[in-house]
């Protein structure tokens, strides 16, 4: 079944119910809520953002067989926001306009497609929910060691961070995201990130699944247990991402979690001679969070992230 808006998050009564939306025209995404018969938050959890990343999506996938009885409150779980995206496994964009959707937030409502999806997300599905993970899983060109990013500043944002509990989690500022479009709204939201290069598997997907029940166990929505955090503190960091200045064939010098320090190569972009067009050096000292994996390159794309600590 299709319809153009999402039934109410809340009404009191315990239900499960799923199908499609189709919230601007084109554009049809599945969705599922599950409501149990105790009040409690509203929870809502997307994936597929980016299309490729498949740990996140097959994870959100799972969370739609919760049963109403084991939950209090409201999960809303939309699996695959770009659906396009997933059937054409396309890195990054909404292959209907060539954009990143989440680099378009707010959005607009007379814009392209990845603009008006996003306002629909920002008007009419965050303002309804109580806490917002967007769940992403390293896209088919780019290898990672799990981490959790939430709007630098919002505590509230930290502590669910926090009790998702993949041991790096970093502060992030920025216009043009998911999570910081939501915490605008006043909905404390974390972006986690687990597995890398489109793959998943038992171990990467639980890994998520249990940072999920983790966050929904730290907000009241299920009585446990749950499995502990691997530590009781995460390290905390801000993120440094060098982009690259020409186009060509990327020669990466450092590997994930190695340290860098000021003035390290990081890596060098050549043409297909081995002329090196470009020697790519750290502006901070810290350690590698994701880089880039494939051999081409495109002005511009982002090449890897340097992790820095937070001054304690």
């Amino acid at each position: 079944m299709t319809m153009n808006t999402l039934p109410p998050f809340r009404t009191g009564k315990s239900r499960l119910e799923q199908g499609y939306i189709q919230p601007i025209d084109g554009i049809e995404i599945p969705f599922g809520i599950i409501e149990g018969s105790e009040p409690g938050p509203c929870l809502l959890v997307t994936a597929g953002v980016h299309g490729s990343e498949y740990c996140s999506i097959e994870t959100a996938v799972r969370l739609l067989k919760k049963k109403p009885e084991e939950i209090k409150g409201t999960l809303v779980v939309l699996p695959i926001l770009n659906r396009q995206g997933f059937r054409k496994r396309s890195i990054y964009i909404m292959p209907e306009d060539g954009k990143n959707l989440n680099r378009m937030f707010p959005g607009k409502p007379d814009g392209s497609t990845s603009e008006r999806l996003a306002n629909w997300l920002v008007t009419e599905v965050y303002p309804q929910a109580d806490a917002y993970l967007d769940l992403h899983g390293g896209d088919l060109d780019e290898s990672l060691a799990p981490f959790t990013i939430f709007p630098k500043d919002c505590e509230k944002s930290k502590a669910l961070a926090t009790a998702f509990g993949i041991p790096v989690v970093i502060a992030a500022g920025g216009e043009g995201y998911t999570v910081n479009a939501a915490n605008k709204v006043g909905v404390p939201s974390i972006l986690p990130e687990v597995s890398g290069n489109g793959l998943w598997g038992e171990e990467t997907v639980s890994e998520m699944m249990t940072g999920v029940e983790r966050v929904m166990h730290s907000l009241g929505m299920i009585s446990g247990p749950v499995k502990p955090a691997p530590q009781k503190v995460p390290q905390y960091v801000t993120m440094w991402v060098p982009s690259a200045p020409s186009d060509g064939l990327w020669y990466p010098a450092k590997e994930i979690s190695d340290f860098v320090a000021v003035g390290d190569v990081l890596g060098e972009i050549k043409d297909v001679f081995g002329k090196v067009l470009a020697t790519v050096r750290s502006e901070k000292e810290g350690f590698i969070l994701y880089r880039l994996t494939s051999l081409a390159v495109n002005q511009g794309e982002a090449l890897l992230g340097v992790g820095t600590p937070l001054a304690s």
